[in-house]
Formats: structure tokens, sequence, C-alpha cells
């Protein structure tokens, strides 16, 4: 059976470029969306977190002050509930074998950018896993995860084509400069070939066996680009 290894932030907190925290988590719609697709394709998924620790929603993922509606929230809602003990007790990341899986799956949400974004075990798993020839998959905010894997040489992922969450979308976002950096910066200035749609569409980005997807948006997409990819 095809294996997955979806790695999803623990934090709950986002530290503000003024210094302020406000509460973050992952995106449900990333998730939720992702997992079922995959699932439904007959996938299995592992879910993995620094320390093994509980992930946290985002609340604003669930609510219409987030730009989801009451309908679609509901439904995020309910898959989530069918994934409680994987949730209540996620692998530690530092402990998950990357060879025992066929693809890396990160969702976002803005908390990658507080936890994944410099953990050593991410970086080693995805450096293994792209070594290998095997999908490394970020979406949204979960681009901030692939920039773990930086080290002397540079970026693992320098010189790809990719995508992510873009400076546009932070500002009709509604955190606009208030966010700890730029993840379309960062990728750029990481020399990453960043393509970006247009804001909130559905975009996709397959560079080989990198897989990015623009935004929540992309969920299902950026999913069915990995089964397409691991058929």
């Amino acid at each position: 059976m095809t294996r997955v290894l979806m790695v999803v932030s623990a934090a709950d907190t986002l530290v503000l470029a003024d210094g302020s925290e406000h509460p973050t988590g992952f995106w449900a719609e990333e998730v939720a969306a992702s997992h079922e697709t995959l699932a439904g394709a007959g996938v299995e998924i592992d879910i993995a977190t620094p320390g093994g620790r509980r992930p946290t929603v985002d609340a604003l993922s669930l609510s219409e002050q987030g730009g989801v509606q009451a309908e679609d929230a509901e439904r995020f809602r309910a898959y989530l509930a069918t994934l409680e003990e994987q949730l209540d007790h996620p692998l530690v990341l530092a402990d998950a074998d990357p060879s025992a899986y066929d693809a890396v799956y990160i969702p976002g949400g803005h908390a990658p950018m507080t936890d994944l974004v410099e953990d050593p075990a991410l970086a080693a798993i995805l450096t293994a896993t792209d070594s290998a020839g095997r999908p490394v998959v970020a979406l949204c905010h979960g681009v901030a995860g692939l920039l773990a894997a930086t080290g002397e040489g540079g970026w693992l992922f320098g010189g790809r084509r990719m995508t992510g969450f873009t400076d546009t979308e932070e500002q009709q976002g509604g955190y606009g400069d208030s966010i700890p950096f730029s993840v379309e910066q960062r990728m750029r200035a990481a020399g990453g070939v960043v393509e970006t749609g247009e804001p909130w569409s559905d975009t996709v980005v397959v560079d080989g066996t990198l897989i990015t997807g623009q935004n929540p948006q992309s969920s299902v997409s950026t999913a069915k680009a990995l089964l397409e990819r691991l058929a």
C-alpha cells in the first residue's frame, strides 16, 4: 500500500513582526481536504508533528472571519473528527523513518512559520525523501517547512519551480506586513523559482518530484497532483 507522511505543525502561537503573539495552527481545509483526497484513493497516511505534540486547528480556518463558509467549515470539522485518534497521538517527527514512506506532504496554516521552518528532523526527512527521488509536497504556508532543508550547500530546493502563499494573498488575508516573514520572498531569496497564480486561485506547480500548492483553495488539486505522480 502507498504510504504518505503528513507533517503537521504543532505550533499554536505565531509571533508577529512587532513581537506580539497571535493564535495560530494548521488550516483545516488543507489537512482535511488533502487527507480525504489521498485516503479516498487508498493511500495510508501517518500524521507526524514536532515532538509528537497534538496539533491545533486555526480557529479562523473554521469561521467566516477566515473566509470559510459555514457549510464548508462544518464539513472540514466533521472530517477532522474522523482523524481525532491520529491528531491526539501523532508520530514524533524525529522518529519517522522517511524510507517507510512514498512521499512527504506538508499542509499549511501560518503555524509552520513557527516550528517547521528550521526543524532539523524535517530537514533530514526532506533531504532523504528528495535524494531517493520520492515526492515532496507542500501547500500554502507549508512551503515554510521546505526552508528547513537549508545548509552550508544552500537550499535543497534552490533552482526548482514552486509556488506558495503569495504576498498579495497575505495582504488581502488580513496579516499584511505583520507576519514574521514573507514565505514568497524567503523562497525567492533562497533560490526558488516562484510561480504564482491569481490571488486565491487553484494553483499547483509540479517540478519533477516537488509539488507545491498556492493556498487552501489548491488543497484538493495538490493532493491529486501527488496521486498522479505516485501512479
